[in-house]
């Protein structure tokens, strides 16, 4: 079953995703118990987890400060913690999803 909104990654979150894989890679490098499966499970993920915007993205929460109704927060589990999707319900088709961080960052890049 396909989605009523076309789900589009921004360039700035498709880089958000790299970074955050380059971070676990290395965090798993360091590890001494390395799994190095575990960076693409969560690009993977995030990419999942953003799937879920096709459907119902007026049902995530609005994005700080909250002005814009249409400038949303995605929460994604992965492991312990996880990540934060920043998008934009640009009309009512299509939702670009502008950034992407994880949960313990302060903030968006």
């Amino acid at each position: 079953m396909t989605g009523r909104f076309k789900v589009v990654f921004s360039e700035e979150a498709e880089e958000d995703l790299l970074r955050l894989f380059d971070f676990a890679l290395k965090r798993e490098l360091e590890s001494a118990a390395a799994d190095l499966t575990i960076p693409e499970c969560a690009v993977e993920a995030i990419r999942t987890g953003c799937s879920f915007l096709a459907h119902s993205p007026f049902s995530c929460r609005k994005a700080p400060p909250g002005d814009n109704a249409f400038v949303r927060e995605l929460l994604i589990s992965f492991g312990t913690s996880g990540y934060v999707a920043l998008f934009e319900i640009v009309d009512s088709t299509t939702v670009i999803v502008g950034a992407v961080r994880h949960q313990r960052e302060d903030d968006y890049r």
